[in-house]
């Protein structure tokens, strides 16, 4: 599937990666966050490897860890940009099924 035109597809794309090698990482939680929705439209995501309960909590955590000085504002735009991604492949999703494109 072409996500090139998409809003947030280098970080849900570097996610989708990350999962797929084993990596547990800042872009795989944001994915496992949005697994279901993003199944369901098409795209093969998983959460990362081992169960993560909450991948929200963990992804938080992963950020109070680095060096940022905010992790919540960081937290919060990464949720702006999974969002804006998944609202685009709806959209795009329901277009195609409607025979649209």
């Amino acid at each position: 599937m072409d996500l090139s035109d998409l809003p947030g597809r280098t970080l849900v794309e570097q996610g989708l990666r990350d999962t797929q090698s084993g990596r547990t990482t800042v872009e795989s939680l944001v994915v496992a966050i949005s697994a279901p929705r993003l199944q369901a439209l098409g795209l093969d995501a998983y959460g990362p490897p081992g169960k993560v309960p909450d991948p929200e909590l963990a992804l938080y955590a992963l950020l109070g860890t680095t060096d940022e000085r905010d992790p919540y504002s960081r937290y919060n735009a990464l949720l702006r940009e999974l969002t804006s991604f998944v609202r685009a492949l709806e959209h795009r999703v329901m277009r195609e099924r409607r025979g649209e494109l």
